[in-house]
């Protein structure tokens, strides 16, 4: 058996209107959409675009209350260096990063993998930073009902990289507290944490 196996799955009717507008925008800037290189260039792309946008058809809530145990916990979880991977919605380019996740729990947890879960899930889809921030916020506030949640992304942007400014070196922060994370002193330790080198 191949070590290299792919279990994507796409439909194929959108698939293909997806596949026939990247034949368009090949042929409108100039190329030529039947050359070698190009051929099946527009059935990747649909892909691609299908698989970066996946988050539309994913529900965060109920990943989080797939693995919601009671537990009497009652400190910070922190998941940190969390990559996400985006699509901002100005002009469709990467946007990427990492995400800095905390709550104190309120009677559950969560298994630890459903937090990358969540920021991946409101990350596959058109977005700006600021509004990725709070849709993870508000999903784990939402549904965990925690103590407090705190959120931080630090992430470069390919619309400021590539085009525009073309500033290569810059990096957006953006942040979200709610409950405890709001009194300084809780902030400041995820900040701290977040911020140290524990290994």
């Amino acid at each position: 058996m191949s070590p290299y196996q792919k279990f994507e799955e796409y439909n194929i009717k959108i698939t293909d209107e997806v596949k026939d507008q990247y034949e368009s925008i090949i042929s409108e800037i100039g190329e030529d959409k039947e050359r070698e290189g190009l051929i099946k260039t527009p059935e990747r792309a649909a892909k691609a675009m299908l698989f970066l946008t996946q988050g539309y058809k994913q529900d965060a809530v109920q990943i989080l209350k797939s693995a919601m145990f009671k537990e009497d916990y009652d400190d910070m979880v922190i998941i940190k260096d969390i990559e996400l991977y985006s699509l901002c919605e100005h002009h469709m380019l990467p946007f990427f990063g990492k995400a800095h996740v905390a709550y104190i729990p309120n009677g559950h947890i969560v298994g630890l993998s459903k937090i990358p879960r969540v920021v991946d899930v409101f990350a596959r889809r058109l977005q700006v930073q600021e509004r990725l921030t709070h849709d993870i916020l508000e999903c784990i506030n939402g549904t965990l009902k925690p103590k407090g949640v705190a959120v931080v992304i630090e992430a470069s942007h390919m619309c400021m990289m590539m085009r525009g400014v073309q500033k290569q070196n810059s990096v957006t922060t953006t942040s979200g507290f709610r409950g405890q994370f709001e009194k300084i002193e809780t902030r400041n330790e995820f900040l701290k944490l977040i911020s140290s080198n524990l290994s």
